[in-house]
């Protein structure tokens, strides 16, 4: 028995579009957080200001809002429909008692009694409506109170600086007008609320401004000292933990840290020298039994020359271990520095061009980035004819950039050649006293600095290094 499929419509029903929904909402909410991200101030400082202000405007805000809807407005509404009544009350007795000529009586009870001054002019027409003011309360509650109480034709002049609010009402053969206090239909005193509110507000801020830059300057200190660590700069010597309970803690576990790294760095140092003392007594004894020792001369030399192999591996090793970090930071003359690479460039026969920009002084550790960039450039003058040097230093950092035209490296083989004792079979050797420690010693310096290097293609058709370090 054959069966019929029925196909699905290809847009899909309700229950789909709803599901597309929920799942689109949140990388739209993934979205607006990193729109929020990328204006919020980055600093903590910054920050801590906006987490203590934005609930205080927030609060406010509602706090004013709730004031002037509920109480503002309302006060002000049952201002306006007394005083309206007043109005009325004084209209009901004109027409109750009209044999009162001119209405003394009434004239003197509405100014003792209700505070208001009445007159009585002739039946002209009332003046013509003038401009409504964009925000007035007070004009908005007489309007619909006189409409609702009194319903006869009205006119009413609330704008002004005066203290006086004009009401004319269009009564049978003349026309009323009453002047009104402001203060008797109008809450006056708002502005008072709202001054005490901003005036707490910015006395609170003034007190939690100086607390908050207090509480971040010992987290401010404690990245600047740990900033100065990893570069291989000293501690700064006013460092102490200070602050809250959780930043005393984080400094004092930094102090320890630092204490710890360098006990072991002085350590490797110390079982290092041991070591390089006693292999190199070995090989000095080596060399003197081979020198009394009989034999064929191609044997003897080629016994020296193991020696004199482990002897450099020896002190290349020893060089790596060390990195050179117990020296301290000074000044580096980058000038100079190329000018001693240009005579060691005609030596060698290569083509050099350095180029500078920024200021030529950097704060390093000058023998060990000496060392760094001669590590760098010798290897790009061993196996190229062109070498192209561009220092760019400035806001903080500097970036040299190596270029050479020689066989250049793998991209494959890129990270690999900064491993310890790692030479290539092809293309170029990294050292060439042959211990593969040239470029694991450079970046070694580069990041005992805070810095790094990478490998890149050259636009001359070689290989690329690109040293950054802070300076």
């Amino acid at each position: 028995m054959a069966t019929t499929q029925l196909e699905q419509p290809k847009g899909g029903g309700p229950g789909d579009l709803a599901m597309r929904t929920l799942r689109a909402m949140p990388r739209a909410w993934n979205r607006f957080w990193r729109l929020v991200a990328l204006y919020m101030p980055k600093r903590l400082y910054a920050r801590s200001l906006i987490i203590v202000i934005a609930p205080m405007i927030l609060l406010q805000s509602v706090v004013a809002f709730v004031f002037m809807e509920r109480h503002w407005q309302t006060v002000t509404q049952r201002l306006s429909q007394a005083t309206i009544a007043d109005i009325a009350a004084i209209i009901d007795m004109m027409e109750t008692y009209p044999h009162d000529a001119d209405y003394a009586n009434v004239i003197r009870i509405a100014q003792d009694r209700m505070q208001l001054k009445v007159d009585l002019l002739p039946p002209d027409p009332l003046p013509p409506p003038g401009p409504k003011p964009f925000f007035s309360i007070l004009d908005t509650a007489l309007s619909s109170e006189i409409t609702r109480q009194i319903n006869r034709p009205f006119w009413i002049d609330t704008v002004g600086n005066s203290n006086v609010v004009e009401v004319r009402v269009q009564l049978e053969g003349k026309v009323l007008r009453v002047f009104v206090r402001r203060s008797q239909a109008y809450a006056s005193n708002t502005h008072i609320f709202l001054i005490w509110m901003v005036g707490t507000s910015l006395v609170l801020l003034m007190i939690a401004v100086p607390f908050l830059r207090n509480q971040i300057r010992p987290i401010l200190t404690l990245a600047e000292a740990a900033e100065s660590f990893g570069k291989g700069r000293p501690m700064p010597r006013d460092f102490r933990p200070r602050g809250a309970e959780e930043v005393r803690r984080a400094g004092f576990a930094f102090i320890q840290m630092r204490e710890r790294i360098e006990r072991q760095i002085e350590q490797r140092t110390a079982m290092l020298t041991g070591v390089s003392h006693d292999l190199r007594t070995i090989l000095t004894r080596f060399k003197l039994q081979l020198a009394l020792a009989g034999g064929k001369s191609e044997t003897k030399a080629a016994l020296n020359q193991d020696i004199d192999d482990m002897q450099s591996m020896l002190e290349g090793y020893l060089s790596f271990a060390r990195g050179e970090a117990a020296e301290d930071t000074g000044r580096f003359d980058l000038e100079t520095y190329f000018q001693k690479l240009g005579e060691e460039a005609r030596l060698r026969r290569c083509a050099l061009t350095t180029t500078l920009t920024g200021d030529p002084t950097v704060h390093v550790r000058p023998n060990a980035f000496a060392r760094l960039l001669s590590n760098v450039i010798g290897n790009a003058f061993r196996y190229a004819k062109t070498v192209e040097v561009h220092a760019n230093h400035g806001r903080g950092s500097l970036t040299v950039t190596i270029d050479d035209d020689g066989p250049g490296i793998a991209a494959d083989k890129r990270e690999e050649v900064f491993k310890p004792f790692l030479r290539l079979d092809e293309a170029r050797n990294l050292d060439a006293s042959g211990t593969g420690l040239g470029l694991s010693i450079a970046r070694d310096i580069a990041r005992s600095h805070g810095g790094d290097i990478n490998l890149e293609d050259s636009p001359l058709g070689g290989l690329r290094a690109v040293i950054k370090v802070p300076a």
